[in-house]
This record gives C-alpha cells, structure tokens and sequence, in this order.
C-alpha cells in the first residue's frame, strides 16, 4: 500500500475515534453503513433521465424535478455516445481530427454548470470516470481516444485496434489494460491522465460528489486500483477527501470480481452492487442482505450503493416496472445506503411513478429514526415470498413495506398501537386506526398496490 493511502487511513481512524466531522459527504461517524453530510446521515435516493446527465438540455428543470419529490442523489457518467452529445476534446484544424492535447470548451461548461447546479441544490452525484460502452462498438468509432481519431499517437505505437466490435465483456480494448502493472502503455496513459486531472480540476471544488471508476466492467483489478489510489492520491495533494468505488459487470454478487470491492476498503471506499438489481422479488432480497452481511465486521463496513435500480415494462431486461419500483424500495429496506431508478427504457427513470416512489420512500423513512433501524423480517408471521419487508427500532416502533396487498402478522409487545398507512402510488397518508394487541398485530393494507404501514406504540392513549 503506497504511503499516502496509509496516510489517509491513518486521518480516516483519526476522525472516526475523535468524533470529528467532515463537512462533505462521507461515511457516517454514527453509523458507517450510511452517507453523511454536514455531520448528519443522509439517506440517497434518485432517479433521472439520462446515466450522462451532465449533458442533457433541460438540466435544471430535471434537477428541480428530482428535488420536489424529496430527489438527492444522480448518476453522472462522462459519456459521449448519445446523439446531441459532445466530446471531451478540441479539433485539429489542419487534419479535421482530435488533439488530445486541447479541449472542448463546451464539454468542460457542462460539467462544471452541472456540479455547480447540483451542489447548489445538495443533489448528491456519483459520477463514473471511465464510460465502459464509449469505448466499443459503434461508439469506438467516434471516441477522440481512437488512434483513427486522433493526431496524438497511433495503432502501431499503443498496440490498441481502430474497430472494436465486441461487447466489453470480451475486454478487446487494450485502452483498459494501459496502466504500468499492464501493458505500461505510456503514450495512452498520459492522455487518460490529462483528462482524469481535468475531471478532478473541476470536480475536487465540491464536496458532494462521489467517484466510481468504471460502468459494468469485466477488465482486470489493476486498472480499477490503479486509478483508485491515483485519485485518493490527487485528491490528498489538494487538501480534498473522496470516495471511490468500482462496478463490475457479473450479475452475481458473488463472482470472484466483486471481491476486489468487498474485501479491499484501504482501496474502495464503498462498494456498488448496482448489478443485484437484475435479480427480482425475493431472491433480490436475499442476496441483497447476504451483501450487507459480507460487510458485517467494523474492518469491512462501508456503505453499499444503487446507482442503478432496474424494471421498466418497456426495457428490454425484462424485470418490469412492478418489479422495478419494488427493488427501490428493497434496497432500503433491506440496509443499502442509496438507491436510484436507472434511466429509461431499462428503468423508470424519473417518471411520475419513480417520483411517487421517492417521495413515499422519503416520508415514510423521515417518519421514524430511520438509521437506528434494523432489518426486522423475522417479526412477520403467516408471510409469503416477496409479499412484505419490515423493518424496525426500539419500543416495537416498526415500518413495513408491502409489495401489492396482502396480509401478515406482526409480532409485538402487548399493548395499544397506531397503525398508519401510506399509499405509495400516491404519495399519500391514509386511514390511521388503533388496534390493542397481545403478542401480535395483524396487518393488512387497505387496497392492493404498494403501501408502507407505520407502527408505533402508544402511551398513555397517545403515541
């Protein structure tokens, strides 16, 4: 481990055990599991139209979008592959080609219009440096990094091919093997680095913004952990601290790769298990408590990311909206420290449904104390797969999230209780009624559809 990451450990420990307080977003003292800012923990929560939101047209009117249904979080890849889309780099007159040596101006003014508008806005980010998907394909053959597109270098100097027409998981692009425990590609890295300072000339002014390296990559660990310690390193040298984290491409959360996350916190500082969200129901439940129970240890424990929250009917994934909405919920539910609607068609993005979702998700974990609460399934009795998840804290105070109707038995302490109801698809409180109980409570939403119920004991003919 190089002596600035220890450095930063040792400082990470330092404010751990003397209760200091980071400003920007960070672990939680209190609970690391969960993001913090201003000292107080923050639950994430988003969707929005686009993964490169920094370039779209309408960007403040989306921003406010997400903030009126109580919105905090986005993805920002630096991705240039969609139509209207501009490019990092400035034009060679003379050749008609990329200068990798000059800029865009217009590319930079988006990005730091867009960190600026959303930390005015507290609008958490989680922007991906390393957009996998501009690198193959019929994106290859536009990106200025192509030796055909370029004047700076070419094929036969850097060894990286002009026509990549696999899809990345076949890791055909040597553009990803160029760090020196690699292939040591000395003309492609200078560049990549060129454009990772400048990222982080604009981006290491905010303290809202958390950093993964790369979009569903299948490329080896070292190019992850090369750009992870260079940005901690950078990141240092300005007086800054930042997050970093990597996604890989399998499915399954247990694949050897997502290892690399998991088991290295002195390299990632959270983790993003964005790809559970391909898994439905109960079974993405299960696997996702099985993640967080990966990081049960004070040497491992971090917080767990969704950037990306799959299920849209028109999608071609096929988890469905239904499906969708409920993994949202889930990744709450079940201890993720944020959870965002992937854009669509593979996710509802921020739709009127995404934004009745968020904003019932808001109400219904800002109506309890919500970071003290557990994992509480083990309450409900008579319950079916997939039909509710509960969560809850001390004095049998508990919130139970149902996916469509149903009914199933809480077990409490005896006493009077209030029951309050929360229709999801609209956002709204409902019917609120006491029931006494002696060991249980039996609860059953009042229509079909997606509800929270809100339990709270009462005390002295009130709660």
């Amino acid at each position: 481990m190089n002596k600035s990451r220890i450095c930063s450990i040792i400082i990470a420990f330092i404010i751990y055990s003397t209760g200091s307080a980071y400003a920007g977003i960070s672990p939680s003292l209190a609970n690391a599991s969960y993001w913090q800012y201003n000292g107080e923990p923050i639950l994430l929560l988003g969707g929005s139209s686009e993964d490169n939101l920094f370039q779209v047209d309408n960007l403040q009117a989306e921003l406010d979008r997400i903030l009126s249904c109580g919105g905090n979080y986005v993805r920002n890849t630096l991705s240039s592959r969609d139509p209207g889309n501009v490019w990092a780099f400035g034009i060679d007159k003379e050749s008609g080609k990329y200068d990798l040596n000059t800029w865009n101006d217009v590319y930079w003014e988006r990005l730091d219009s867009f960190f600026k508008l959303t930390s005015e806005r507290e609008i958490f980010v989680q922007v991906e440096l390393w957009a996998t998907f501009d690198f193959y394909r019929e994106s290859w053959l536009l990106n200025p990094f192509n030796p055909r597109n370029n004047i700076n270098y070419n094929t036969d100097r850097t060894r990286i091919s002009e026509d990549i027409p696999t899809h990345p998981t076949r890791c055909d692009n040597r553009f990803f093997w160029s760090v020196p425990m690699q292939d040591n590609n000395m003309p492609v890295l200078a560049y990549q680095q060129k454009f990772i300072d400048k990222v982080l000339s604009y981006s290491l002014k905010y303290d809202h913004i958390l950093y993964c390296i790369d979009n569903e990559t299948s490329v080896t660990a070292a190019w992850g952990r090369f750009w992870a310690e260079y940005i901690h390193k950078k990141a240092e040298e300005s007086g800054r601290k930042v997050y970093v984290t990597e996604m890989w491409d399998p499915h399954d959360l247990n694949h050897i790769s997502h290892r690399e996350s998991f088991d290295h916190p002195e390299t990632y500082d959270f983790v993003e298990i964005s790809q559970n969200n391909h898994k439905k129901g109960q079974q993405h439940w299960d696997n996702g408590l099985m993640q967080l129970a990966r990081l049960d240890n004070p040497h491992l424990r971090r917080p767990v990311n969704n950037v990306k929250t799959y299920g849209s009917d028109s999608g071609r994934h096929g988890h469905g909206s239904q499906n969708g909405k409920e993994s949202f919920i889930r990744n709450i539910f079940f201890g993720s420290a944020s959870t965002r609607f992937h854009r669509p068609p593979s996710g509802q993005g921020i739709s009127d449904e995404a934004m009745n979702v968020i904003q019932s998700t808001r109400m219904i974990t800002d109506s309890i104390d919500f970071f003290s609460s557990t994992v509480a399934n083990s309450l409900l009795q008579e319950r079916e797969d997939n039909e509710a998840y509960c969560r809850s804290i001390r004095d049998n105070e508990a919130i139970v999230f149902f996916t469509d109707g149903g009914e199933v038995q809480l077990m409490v302490e005896p006493g009077m209780y209030s029951i309050r109801w929360l229709d999801i698809s609209q956002s709204r409180w409902g019917s609120n009624s006491t029931a006494a109980a002696t060991s249980n409570l039996t609860l059953k939403p009042p229509a079909d559809g997606m509800w929270f119920a809100l339990i709270q004991p009462l005390k002295n003919g009130s709660n």
